[in-house]
Parts: structure tokens; sequence; C-alpha cells
């Protein structure tokens, strides 16, 4: 696996377009199969776990024509198998669960041979996904392989989540577009990304309220459309950019930044000092600024960031402020309220001399603007921690390695290369 070289202390300056969000793209390319007519998606990220998904859609049948300088890609389904082959259902790669949905709509069993895994931040669960699609009328069976057996159609359903899963929202919105009659979710996920594909889905036709909120009603059609779609910019990188700035003491603007989805965002980065101000869609980031925790009114608590499902905190986000907090003058707790193993990779932020205590496997406490040295750090199978680890050495004068820092390319295209040209003395090494 490769790893990054950073070369610390430079003040990063420029302008830049953020890429389009990943966790966009996976589920809008697996909603194009809700239609045999053409889709055009517009601002595609060029990413690893795409190329992953466009591979086993081809096998597939599905026509592709990607291009990638132009991020545009154009897909066509018609020729879509109607079945598997003794692979069963490629459930080899994590995204493709989001096939579970749209597969619903168009085969009369799916059998899956193969057990959901997970990465470092915990397992996956497969039971939520098979659980939506029971109550929209599929047949479940687990003999030898697990079956879904949708031979009699999908029909409505009035569904209660557990928790506020984006993926098992994102598969009840793409198979409820086709059932038959309104299906209504309570407790459903609103990320930006959940919103993106819901309004993909109602450029093709679907009938969908409730958008952005907890509670969707889809009023089944017959037939979706194809149609031309726009991915919305990647709020995790946004977020980064600007942090990065802010750690480095440089100006940062960052075009197409999505403000409808930054309220509490902004408001996070000012309990560290930072004031991110818009103007139209750009966010900023001024020199000069000074990186001083907000103490609270109430002094005997300290200042903290909580993390959970939108709209919340969101969650991915948190390692990118524990960078920041890092180096920031004061103390600071984050509480991911989502993942069981969401904060262990802090014993490699400690490697560059961060004071950082863990009081469970969910909170944290930040001593921060502590002197810090350039180290050799393992990255874990976390895009965003990675990418921390890599904000924390980019402040830090002499060099520092990311080892196995692969994840980024999962996320983030061009990412290193983007930061060059703000400044950032770093590169990929083997």
């Amino acid at each position: 696996m490769a790893s990054l070289l950073v070369k610390g202390g430079n003040v990063l300056h420029g302008e830049i377009t953020p890429a389009g969000n990943k966790n966009s793209a996976l589920p809008i390319l697996c909603a194009s199969l809700l239609t045999d007519g053409d889709v055009t998606i517009r601002n595609f990220p060029d990413l690893t776990d795409v190329e992953k998904l466009i591979d086993i859609l081809k096998q597939l049948g599905s026509k592709i024509d990607w291009n990638k300088e132009e991020k545009v890609l154009k897909i066509n389904n018609k020729n879509f198998k109607k079945e598997f082959g003794e692979e069963g259902f490629p459930m080899g790669m994590r995204g493709s669960i989001l096939l579970l949905g749209p597969l619903a709509t168009r085969m009369k069993n799916i059998e899956v041979r193969k057990e959901i895994g997970g990465c470092t931040l915990g397992i996956r669960e497969l039971d939520p996904h098979l659980e939506i699609l029971e109550g929209l009328g599929a047949k479940i069976r687990n003999e030898k392989h697990l079956t879904i057996d949708t031979s009699a159609g999908l029909k409505e359903a009035n569904l209660w989540q557990d928790y506020m899963s984006v993926t098992t929202t994102e598969n009840f919105a793409m198979a409820a577009s086709k059932a038959k009659g309104v299906s209504v979710m309570t407790n459903a996920a609103s990320e930006p990304h959940v919103q993106d594909l819901c309004n993909f889905l109602i450029s093709m036709g679907a009938k969908i309220e409730g958008t952005g909120t907890s509670t969707l009603k889809i009023t089944g059609v017959n037939e979706l459309h194809g149609t031309d779609f726009t991915i919305s910019s990647d709020h995790h990188e946004i977020t980064t950019l600007l942090a990065l700035g802010a750690m480095t003491g440089g100006s940062i603007r960052v075009k197409n930044a999505e403000p409808e989805h930054f309220p509490l965002i902004v408001k996070t980065f000012k309990k560290f000092g930072v004031n991110v101000k818009y103007e139209g869609e750009d966010a900023i980031v001024e020199a000069g600024g000074q990186l001083q925790i907000l103490e609270p009114y109430t002094k005997n608590l300290l200042q903290k960031v909580e993390a959970a499902p939108w709209p919340y905190f969101p969650t991915d986000l948190l390692p990118l402020m524990i960078a920041l907090a890092v180096k920031s003058e004061g103390n600071i707790m984050f509480w991911n309220k989502l993942y069981e193993g969401g904060l262990f990779w802090i014993t490699e932020m400690i490697k560059f001399g961060a004071h950082i205590v863990m009081c469970d496997p969910h909170r944290i406490i930040v001593f921060g603007n502590k002197p810090l040295q350039a180290a050799t750090v393992d990255s874990p199978n976390i895009i965003r921690a990675t990418v921390a680890l890599m904000m924390v050495a980019l402040t830090i004068e002499g060099e520092s390695v990311i080892k196995n820092a692969d994840s980024i390319k999962r996320a983030h295209p061009n990412f290193v290369e983007n930061l060059q040209k703000l400044g950032a003395d770093i590169a990929w090494i083997d």
C-alpha cells in the first residue's frame, strides 16, 4: 500500500473546487438501475470505490461511458442481466449493498452467498436492509444461501428504523420508488448524500416527500425515466480544506461549498476560533486567525463536539476537528455517538506528540497546542482519520510519513495534487 511523505510547515493559500461527494456517487450509480433510459451524472468523482462498482455493473451488462477529465458518467442499463451466475450477489465490496434496493425491482430472486464485512469503524449490518425489503413484500429465506424473493413484486410499507442508517434509507428510497402504493419510513437518515439520492430519484420521476427530514413518504410509480443530474460537492472535503487553511495560518477559498449544509459545521469551527464566511457559494477562511478553543459559559464543563447522524455534527467529520483541536489552545471533548471503533486510531496521532486522553470507546479529551514533532504513523482503514493524521503532519516542520494512506483515494480524487497546488509539500511514496 502507498504511503504519504509530508514535509510540513508550509502555509497553504489559494482557491480550490472540491470533488463530487463519493457517498452520493455510489447510491446514485446504483439507482440508475431503476430505469432502462439514458442517465447522465455530472461532477462524478474518480475514486477506487467507484471504480469497483463500475466494474461490477459492466460485468452485469451495464453500458458505461465515463469521461474522467470532464467528470461526466453516462450509463444505460437496458441489457442488465436478469440473474447472477454461480458467484451470487457481489457482496465483496461494501458499496455493493446499495444494489439490493434497485435490484429488488429488476430481479425475481437475489441469492447472497457471501457474508458482508466492515471496516475499522465496525461491522456493517445486513439485517436492516433485509428488514426493509421484507417490509416492502420480499420473501427472505436463509437456508443453504440467503435468498431474496421478489417475484410477487414490491408493495407499500410503513417502516420505522431502529436508527438513522444512511444505506438502509437509500435502499428504501430506491425500492419504494417502484413499489405499489405509498410507503413511509420514520427515523430515516437525512445526510447531504441521502438528499442527493432523493433529488436524483425525483429527477427520474419518483414521487418523494420529506427529503432532508427524518420521515420519507414515497408514492411508487411503474416506470422511472432517464435523467441528467449533477452530484453535490463533498462536504467532507470542503471541511478538510477550510480546516487546513486555519491550521497552517493560510487563506483558503473553496468554490461550490454547499452553504445550505454548513450552518452547524460553521458553528463548530467557531468553537476553535475559526471564522468561516460565505460569499455566494464560496466558503472562505482568512489568514491570521488565532486557534483558541472557546470556553463555555458553564465554567465547570469542557467545550465539546458531539457527533451523530445528520442533522447532528457529522460523525465522519469528527477526525478533522480532532486534528484542528491538536493545534488549538485549550481543551475540548469529542463524543462519537455512532461508531464503536471510531476513535481507536488516536494512538497514532499521539505519536506526533498530541496530548489526548481516551475516556471510553466513544469519547476523548484533546489538550491542544502542545509541542509536536514529525513522526511515522500507521493510518487505519478509516478515510477521515487518515486525512486527520495528514493534516497534523502538514503543520509540523520536518518529514513525516503516513503509512498505508490509500484509503484517501477511496473518497478524494487528486487530493494530494490539489494540496500541492495550495502549497503543501506532500507526495505519494511506495
